[in-house]
């Protein structure tokens, strides 16, 4: 026995974090793309607060609404699955017996220990088709609780994101100052962010960062100058 015991640490959080990655970059791009955009075309702070908040509620509900739809679906693919499984079982049993034997020589399991195994699987509906969505469709089943979780999730995180880029339109009076401190704001957290997500996915943080805020800085960019162009 090893004198310092192998703890193993698996992240398994990766659903969340997916949804935080959908709300939190959009929230942060999109506000501040049209923050960006509209403080080239209006003179008042207080019309970029407003209309940036209108779409901060709106974009919330749409990308809260997506996800739960995305759960919703997911889960509604899986059960769809288990029932033409359980059908097939019953209904072309012998090639179901042979797609699990496939399945477990692909392990390296062959001769007596393979149909052993074999036999143990089939004799129970139950854990066969537990055996064959995950092992020949690869699904897991959803949680029950994963579209309101997922709908949640990325609606707060949109709102979150959103916020950063239109509270300095809060604070200063002048559409120059509020304009620039927006910029840094958001870049600042563009970054963070980028890093954070870098961290979870295992992608080198810096890249990840950069990343980030590249896509912010040319979605602002853009609006900034069909504002200006058509303004």
């Amino acid at each position: 026995m090893p004198a310092t015991p192998h703890i193993e640490k698996h992240f398994t959080a990766t659903e969340t974090v997916r949804d935080v990655v959908i709300g939190m970059s959009d929230g942060l791009t999109v506000p501040f793309a049209l923050a960006a955009g509209l403080s080239a075309a209006v003179t008042s702070t207080s019309i970029v607060v407003t209309a940036g908040m209108a779409e901060v509620a709106a974009g919330a509900i749409a990308m809260g609404l997506g996800g739960y739809l995305a759960a919703r679906t997911d889960r509604d693919h899986y059960f769809a699955e288990m029932s033409r499984e359980r059908r097939e079982i019953d209904t072309v049993r012998d090639l179901e017996i042979s797609e699990v034997r496939d399945s477990l020589r692909e392990f390296g399991l062959d001769g007596d220990p393979l149909e052993e195994v074999v036999r143990a699987i089939t004799a129970d509906k139950d854990r066969w088709t537990k055996f064959m969505m995950r092992f020949e469709l690869g699904l897991e089943e959803p949680d029950p609780k994963r579209a309101y979780a997922s709908a949640l999730t990325i609606g707060g995180s949109y709102i979150v994101g959103g916020l950063v880029p239109l509270v300095p339109y809060m604070l200063f009076g002048t559409m120059a100052e509020a304009l620039q401190v927006s910029i840094i704001a958001t870049g600042i957290a563009l970054m963070i962010f980028g890093a954070i997500k870098g961290h979870f996915t295992g992608m080198n943080k810096f890249r990840a960062a950069l990343q980030t805020l590249v896509v912010g800085g040319l979605a602002a960019a853009a609006a900034f100058a069909l504002a200006r162009a058509f303004g």
